[in-house]
């Protein structure tokens, strides 16, 4: 059996329930929740140079009334009734082009409020912005296809992000980020969920590969390159 099959065959072991119709945001950042490691490639187009990076997430839901979701909204000037809940995520990583003193770790808060005629779509606050360390209130779409798109304009920067599961233990994202002067960039990540607090370095789709290899071979030289 060819090796993509075999890939595709351990990935679909895990029972989906997905359902892509009924999706909506809260939805999403609730399949969200937990410990993720995230496997991520940008691409500079100016430079026409990539770089590869790695980084654990943790994403935890807020409930409509959460203090941090109340403090959110009266940042922005939001009414907290319009709020349908958040959730907090924090993150620490490394890219392949990083300087001895950078690094990339830090949280932030996010607060949905959905549309009044429209509950797959609305305002998406945050109390800081990816692309610049500021208060931002961006839009968040559920697509058709049941991914979580999300747009967001800065003074100086556009950025357009697209969130979808293959499977509730895998999650894909890309991004798109665009600046004055046509510098852009863009990301595609694969995030795979961590199986618990007491093994972290071990994600359930590399366990349910490592499985898989035991008694499939062929299945360790990965299609995707890690």
């Amino acid at each position: 059996m060819p090796k993509d099959v075999l890939l595709a065959t351990a990935v679909r072991k895990f029972e989906f329930g997905l359902d892509s119709g009924a999706m909506s945001a809260l939805k999403f950042f609730q399949n969200s929740e937990g410990w993720w490691r995230s496997h991520r490639i940008t691409h500079h187009l100016l430079l026409r140079r990539s770089e590869s990076g790695n980084t654990e997430i943790e994403v935890k839901l807020l409930a409509g009334t959460d203090p941090q979701v109340l403090a959110i909204c009266q940042l922005h000037q939001i009414q907290p009734h319009r709020a349908e809940g958040g959730c907090s995520v924090s993150w620490q990583g490394s890219m392949a082009w990083d300087r001895e003193e950078e690094q990339h770790q830090g949280s932030t808060v996010f607060v949905l409020v959905p549309h009044p005629q429209d509950p797959h779509s609305g305002q998406l606050l945050r109390e800081r912005g990816y692309a610049e360390n500021v208060p931002i209130i961006g839009h968040y779409q559920v697509d058709s296809q049941g991914g979580l798109v999300l747009t967001t304009e800065y003074e100086t920067v556009r950025s357009v992000e697209r969130f979808w599961f293959p499977n509730p233990n895998l999650r894909l994202r890309t991004s798109t980020v665009q600046r004055l002067g046509g510098f852009t960039t863009t990301s595609f990540c694969v995030e795979s969920r961590i199986c618990s607090s007491d093994s972290p370095a071990k994600t359930i789709l590399e366990a349910s590969l490592e499985q898989a290899t035991s008694t499939n071979p062929d299945l360790r030289a990965s299609g995707w390159g890690w």
